[in-house]
């Protein structure tokens, strides 16, 4: 499991088995310091046999953040009682309750699918004031600093693990495939890619990965950047050269000047090449962050090109 900031808590003290004993200190008083999930079920109770080890391993990943409480209804039915009074519906088990600060302020009832414990466990952190990334968002800030210092390996290492705690993480693996286009593997890094589940596959994120793999494969093919610019110097009306000189400054890192060199020919001819210079634009757009200057600038010049 990944440490994040802090160090996770022994099982033991994240899930415990509570009887009328101890329920004011373990489950009352322990959900002051964080929420404290409590799982109401017997040993006859199939649909428990299923539940318990789905909100143990839920529990468990969330590493701290909350606490779970077993109480066996048959062994404690007095407890029971008194919390049915209370206006807890104990009639059907399991039954599962959030306490926040003392108080009973969520419940679901029955066996439900490991997505919907995430959620309830989710939702009791957030009732309680907490952070549901468990710190996930501290790794990932930290691994894009990482990133940006050059520390590729490093960077690679956090968002791996950062998905192994959440597997649909669109930022971890959007971070994952660009560390593999720092070290120029870009098969890797569209493999990353390709791995991401159904579910985030159209991120914002990972598409702007997806330009900038495009991107990195033009560049390994890019001609010559002063060759191509004497051409287009010699002929502006080769568009085919400028197109391509656009690809070479792209390449060697000269961005805005790509992109005015892929305005100019939007403007000498909008449908050359099947409107190959608006694709490129696009591309490039993509792969920049939303708010950088660059693509802010070409978008509202490009727009005012096509709608002129």
């Amino acid at each position: 499991m990944l440490e994040l900031g802090k160090t996770a808590a022994p099982a033991t003290d994240l899930i415990k088995d509570v009887t009328e004993a101890n329920f004011m200190a373990d489950v009352i008083e322990a959900s002051n310091e964080v929420p404290v999930i409590v799982d109401f079920w017997a040993t006859w109770c199939g649909p428990c046999r299923t539940l318990g080890p789905l909100l143990e391993s839920a529990v468990t990943k969330a590493k701290g953040a909350v606490k779970m409480a077993k109480i066996d209804v048959d062994q404690n039915q007095r407890l029971a009682q008194a919390l049915a009074q209370q206006g807890l519906p104990l009639q059907s088990i399991p039954t599962v309750v959030a306490f926040v600060k003392g108080r009973p302020v969520d419940m679901f009832q029955g066996a439900v699918p490991a997505s919907e414990i995430d959620a309830f466990i989710k939702r009791a952190i957030e009732q309680a004031g907490g952070d549901p990334s468990g710190g996930l968002d501290d790794a990932l800030a930290a691994a894009e600093e990482m990133l940006a210092e050059g520390s590729v390996a490093d960077a690679a290492q956090v968002f791996g693990a950062v998905l192994q705690e959440d597997p649909e993480n669109a930022t971890a693996f959007a971070g994952l495939a660009r560390c593999h286009l720092a070290m120029d593997d870009v098969d890797q890094a569209e493999a990353v890619l390709n791995g991401a589940p159904a579910a985030i596959s159209h991120d914002p994120q990972l598409e702007a990965v997806r330009a900038q793999i495009e991107l990195a494969r033009q560049a390994a093919n890019s001609g010559p950047l002063d060759e191509l610019r004497a051409k287009v110097e010699a002929d502006p009306a080769d568009l085919q050269a400028r197109f391509d000189l656009a690809q070479a400054l792209h390449a060697a890192g000269q961005v805005q000047e790509a992109v005015d060199q892929l305005l100019d020919l939007f403007r000498r001819d909008r449908e050359w090449n099947d409107g190959a210079a608006k694709a490129q634009l696009f591309t490039i757009f993509d792969a920049l962050k939303a708010n950088d200057p660059i693509a802010l600038h070409g978008r509202r010049k490009l727009s005012s090109m096509i709608f002129a």
